[in-house]
């Protein structure tokens, strides 16, 4: 079996409210992307384990408990006593919108030396978002990244947020450090218009990234590998708030793969477009339960309803 390690942020979201005696509060909830990633990996029915610090304090008692509960081991994630940074969240038109406190917490304190060995059973890496820009563990997440690349399949999100860029150069030739080891790179429409647009992607393609995946609101998705192409739209629901949506889609598309044993760099060499699209599909229909639902709270396999959303081309 396969089993992805999710390796990154694990946070509390505060998210606005109102409280039973009507006023306006804030609900804690478990969270971070990498940490949504592997709750709704957990969860789909995929082997998953979480790699990052957390802390003892009540709050990683918190996320702790989440993993668990979605079926996530945290066996290689270190505790201590450093606290769990926090996100505060603010909503438009169910659009979110997020300020974080940090600085110092428990997984941004991550350092090489606390790097683990990796057991064999571990055969897929993802990475991603706050975790690679913050100091030290931006630096030391990206020495797991590159130590593991060629020996187990890398999975790459950035959820890239501009206004946390202290050094947008330095993030930048970061990205481009990761994606050149990069075996399934999965993006939002803004990260790439970010990054530098639609061309990219066969420039991405042809340096050896073997799948891209480009979510694009209410658009829908579209996935590029060497098989050809497959475009997918979004599906219809009544949005609660966005809170973790991207991430949930790229869970969909690691546990479908995961599924067809296509996640594994040999895996990866035989992908075709029918594994293209039955990813995409269960990608889309997970995140569209996840912004049906308040706060990432992605769904559990048996919540989703099946039937073809993908065309091939």
């Amino acid at each position: 079996m396969v089993t992805i390690l999710c390796c990154g942020d694990a946070l509390i979201d505060m998210v606005p409210t109102v409280s039973a005696d009507g006023h306006p509060c804030l609900q804690p909830l478990a969270g971070g992307a990498v940490f949504n990633t592997a709750i709704a990996l957990g969860r789909l029915g995929a082997d998953a384990s979480f790699f990052a610090p957390i802390s003892t304090d009540p709050f990683g008692d918190m996320l702790r408990a989440s993993l668990s509960a979605s079926n996530v081991r945290t066996d290689l994630a270190p505790q201590t006593d450093r606290f769990t940074a926090m996100a505060f969240v603010t909503l438009t038109e169910g659009q979110a919108r997020y300020r974080f406190v940090d600085q110092g917490s428990a997984g941004v304190m991550l350092s090489d030396a606390d790097l683990p060995a990796l057991p064999p059973a571990i055969t897929a890496l993802h990475f991603g978002a706050t975790s690679l820009v913050q100091e030290p563990c931006g630096s030391a997440f990206e020495a797991l990244a590159l130590r593991e690349a060629g020996k187990r399949l890398i999975s790459l999100d950035p959820n890239i947020r501009p206004a946390l860029l202290g050094d947008a150069a330095a993030y930048r030739a970061r990205l481009d450090r990761l994606i050149a080891v990069t075996d399934i790179l999965k993006l939002s429409d803004e990260d790439l218009d970010w990054i530098g647009g639609d061309g990219l992607i066969e420039k991405w393609l042809e340096a050896g990234v073997k799948l891209i995946v480009v979510t694009r609101g209410g658009a829908g998705a579209e996935a590029w590998a060497a098989c050809g192409h497959v475009a997918i739209p979004a599906a219809r629901v009544v949005v609660a708030d966005t809170i973790g949506a991207g991430d949930t889609f790229a869970a969909g598309i690691l546990a479908g793969l995961a599924a067809r044993q296509r996640l594994t760099p040999d895996g990866l060499a035989k992908l075709d477009l029918s594994d293209l699209s039955s990813a995409l599909d269960l990608a889309a229909r997970a995140a569209a339960v996840t912004v049906s639902r308040t706060g990432a709270n992605p769904p559990w396999a048996h919540e989703l309803a099946y039937g073809r959303l993908s065309t091939l081309g």
